[in-house]
């Protein structure tokens, strides 16, 4: 196979269309369509549907992509490193974070790491879904208690816990008393909340009366006194510390880790490595009190 004319259909592939992959390269587009026409002869299969507008990737066409893509970048890496005399990182990083962490902590993270390494080029999106890095070409991902996933590894770089609170002038229910809540999600609407407290496990019986998408909203509005929630205690730190909120007990159950995954086919290129190394650096322990103080940093 033709690695020039594998890497003109990656550039393709990558950018969605000739004329797009031309402009972007620097390179003529009819250059472009003769070798993808090529390297489609060669194989005897098509890779790409002409029609219309957009240019798409035919099922053998998007196999070929997700196999080939990685491995063009770790060869053009290793040429790089071997070329530059040394493995420091360089090119281009993404890497995609659930929305809390991103507002809360990636700026600050993705900023220093971008003044330690300007070589490379670091884009960062916020999604709470479960993304596919090969698929959607991320080399690394950040995730909330992910599931077993067998084609992606990585570690636990952060815990923390969720705690209820409330507003000191939000009291405290006794006696099955039914208390407004501040809620993300509609699994958080059920009837009763339990939780672990000085005094032992308690359920806190709720009525949801309002619901965002995000929980710095939801912090916000407990601030305001609306009711009680259920937050990560690395969030609500500094207002319990205050007296701003307090603390009615921890979720039972609810304990959260924060993991930095890559796809186990690849190899672990420097960049990626880098940046674990990173979070290494900025969460020695990975315990809610360490994120805490990042956020007030």
């Amino acid at each position: 196979m033709d690695l020039l004319a594998l890497a003109d259909f990656n550039l393709v592939a990558r950018y969605g269309g000739f004329g797009r992959a031309a402009r972007a390269a620097g390179r003529p587009k009819a250059t472009l369509s003769r070798r993808v026409a090529e390297l489609e002869a060669s194989l005897d299969l098509r890779l790409f549907e002409r029609g219309g507008r957009d240019l798409k990737l035919t099922e053998e066409g998007r196999a070929l992509f997700e196999r080939t893509g990685a491995l063009l970048i770790e060869l053009e890496e290793a040429a790089a490193a071997i070329a530059s005399g040394g493995e420091r990182p360089r090119g281009r990083l993404r890497i995609s974070a659930p929305l809390l962490f991103s507002q809360t902590a990636m700026g600050k993270l993705a900023a220093d790491f971008a003044l330690k390494f300007p070589a490379v080029r670091l884009e960062v999106t916020t999604d709470d879904r479960p993304v596919d890095p090969v698929e959607e070409g991320y080399d690394l991902v950040i995730r909330v208690n992910p599931s077993r996933d067998e084609t992606l590894v990585g570690r636990v770089f952060l815990r923390d816990r969720l705690v209820v609170v409330a507003s000191p002038s939000v009291a405290r229910p006794s006696n099955g008393q039914v208390v407004p809540a501040v809620v993300r999600t509609a699994a958080e609407q059920a009837p009763a909340w339990a939780v672990r407290s000085p005094q032992g496990p308690a359920s806190i019986a709720v009525e949801p009366v309002l619901q965002f998408s995000s929980l710095i909203m939801v912090r916000d509005a407990v601030l305001a006194g609306v009711g009680a929630a259920r937050l990560p205690v690395s969030l609500v730190s500094r207002d319990l510390g205050s007296g701003r909120l307090v603390h009615w007990g921890d979720v039972e159950g609810a304990e959260i880790a924060l993991w930095a995954l890559y796809p186990s086919k690849r190899l672990l290129s420097a960049r990626v490595s880098a940046f674990l190394d990173h979070l290494k650096e900025a969460f020695p322990q990975g315990d809610p009190s360490e994120l805490a103080r990042y956020l007030e940093s």
